[in-house]
C-alpha cells in the first residue's frame, strides 16, 4: 500500500483504572459494516479533512461508545500501521482517564464495548495462533485472546493487534512466543 496515496484514520488507545489495574477499551464491529465486521478495534475511523489526528481519535470515540472527550489525557501516538484490506492508514494514539468512563456504543458501528485488562493481554496465556484463508491462502496469524464472563471469547489480531503489541511492549511485555507452531 502507497502511504501517499491510502487514507487516513485515527484510533484512540484509551487506558484507565479500575481497582488499581490498568484497562483499555476495545470494541466489537458491528456485523453490518462493510469493513472488519465484528472484529475487536480501536474505537476510531477516518480523519475529516483539516482535522488533527488526536481531534479525530477523540470525535471518533464519541460517536462510536460516547466517550467525552474534554475529560481524556492525551499522551501521544504509537507507529502508524497500514490496514491493506480497507485502504487506511491508522494513526494510534494513546489516552487516559483518572477514573472509569462510562461508555455507550453506537449500535449501527460497535456491538459491544470491551474493557481489557491490561495485565490480562500480556499474560503468556492470551497468546495464540489463528489461521485465516484469503484468496486461497492459508495465513497463520498472531492473536491475543480476550477472555471475559460476559462475553465469552473474542480474539484481537491484525492492525490492532499490531498496536496493542506495541503498546504492551513500551510497558515492558516481553512479547509473544518467539516460534510459530507451522
Amino acid at each position: 500500500m502507497d502511504p501517499a496515496t491510502a487514507r487516513r484514520a485515527a484510533g484512540l488507545l484509551l487506558m484507565f483504572p479500575v481497582d488499581e489495574a490498568a484497562r483499555v477499551v476495545l470494541t466489537v464491529r458491528a456485523a453490518t459494516l462493510e469493513h472488519h465486521s465484528g472484529q475487536v478495534s480501536l474505537p476510531g475511523g477516518a480523519i475529516e479533512s483539516g482535522e488533527s489526528i488526536e481531534h479525530a481519535a477523540l470525535r471518533e470515540a464519541h460517536e462510536e461508545i460516547g466517550l467525552a472527550p474534554g475529560e481524556v489525557r492525551m499522551l501521544g501516538s504509537l507507529t502508524p500501521v497500514d490496514v491493506h484490506v480497507s485502504g487506511f492508514r491508522l494513526y494510534p494514539i494513546v489516552g487516559t482517564l483518572s477514573r472509569r468512563p462510562t461508555l455507550s456504543p453506537a449500535a449501527r458501528e460497535v456491538a459491544r464495548v470491551l474493557e481489557v485488562g491490561v495485565g490480562d493481554l500480556m499474560d503468556p496465556r492470551a497468546f495464540a495462533w489463528r489461521t485465516l484463508d484469503k484468496s486461497g491462502m492459508r495465513l497463520h496469524v498472531p492473536t491475543l485472546i480476550i477472555d471475559s464472563r460476559e462475553n465469552g471469547r473474542d480474539e484481537l489480531w491484525g492492525a490492532t493487534a499490531m498496536v496493542i503489541a506495541e503498546f504492551l511492549t513500551l510497558l515492558g511485555w516481553a512479547g509473544p512466543p518467539t516460534s510459530s507452531p507451522f
